[in-house]
């Protein structure tokens, strides 16, 4: 048995790391489906939800940006997908932030960008989610 002093890249986040990320998919969903029930019905209402849920997914978000950015530092090999894992992260935390800040609007002004930003905000938290928490690997098997 070798045992070696190099830090590592985990395959995949730690359990609080992978808490972290799927909290912040799940609040951008359901901030994504109230900018949905705002644009179907116009109660003002859904729209605050909508801003409240998109601050709790950038909270999620930013700590699960901090340990990926841990991880990658601590790692010696900082290329590939550690790195597209971080960048996905980075700018869906980015975007989450244009959003938040559209969402500071009136409720009125909100519609149609904010439910624009929501949807690639939601897609790319997925994708990013789905980036970080596989072990899938290119090249050949290990």
């Amino acid at each position: 048995m070798t045992v070696t002093a190099h830090p590592y890249y985990r395959a995949t986040p730690g359990p609080l790391h992978a808490i972290l990320l799927g909290g912040a998919v799940a609040l951008f969903l359901a901030a994504l489906l109230s900018d949905i029930a705002y644009y179907k019905t116009y109660q003002i209402q859904w729209s605050n939800f909508a801003s409240w849920l998109i601050a709790g997914g950038l909270v999620f978000g930013g700590l699960a940006l901090l340990f990926a950015l841990i991880n990658l530092v601590r790692a010696d090999h900082k290329a590939g997908r550690p790195l597209m894992y971080l960048l996905l992260l980075l700018v869906t935390w980015v975007l989450g932030l244009v959003n938040a800040f559209e969402h500071a609007k009136d409720a009125w002004a909100v519609m149609p960008m904010g439910l624009v930003l929501s949807v690639i905000v939601t897609l790319l938290a997925s994708a990013t989610a789905w980036t970080g928490l596989t072990r899938l690997r290119s090249g050949g098997v290990q």
